[in-house]
């Protein structure tokens, strides 16, 4: 199950990049929790994929994953975001946890960065 859970959270990476958003839902479970710490919690899918579709303040990136670690149920994953945020080009360091499911869904997730939006 953890090389199942390893490749689902490179599969969120390179959809995330490609912005294709039906197959980042499909990832996750319908009660998805994502914390962010500084910013609002997400729960439940309407409100992961209108942050996704509407609200996501980060843009035209892609993600460079340094460190991928399983264990258990979750997958750790250190890395690097360049892209478009507010008009600006950025690039910074982010630590992301992804809790899956017995059914191999993504069901918490946790970012990690030193930017105040993300």
């Amino acid at each position: 199950m953890t090389n199942a859970n390893s490749d689902a959270v490179r599969d969120y990476y390179d959809s995330i990049d490609a912005e294709e958003y039906e197959s980042i839902f499909a990832l996750f479970a319908d009660d998805v929790t994502y914390e962010r710490p500084g910013q609002s919690n997400l729960s439940g899918m309407d409100e992961f994929r209108e942050f996704y579709l509407e609200d996501r303040p980060l843009e035209d990136g892609s993600h460079e994953v340094h460190d991928l670690v399983a264990d258990g149920d979750t997958v750790a994953v250190r890395g690097e975001f360049s892209g478009v945020q507010g008009g600006e080009e950025v690039s910074f360091g982010f630590a992301d946890f992804h809790r899956f499911d017995d059914d191999g869904n993504i069901t918490e997730r946790w970012t990690y960065t030193d930017r105040d939006e993300v």
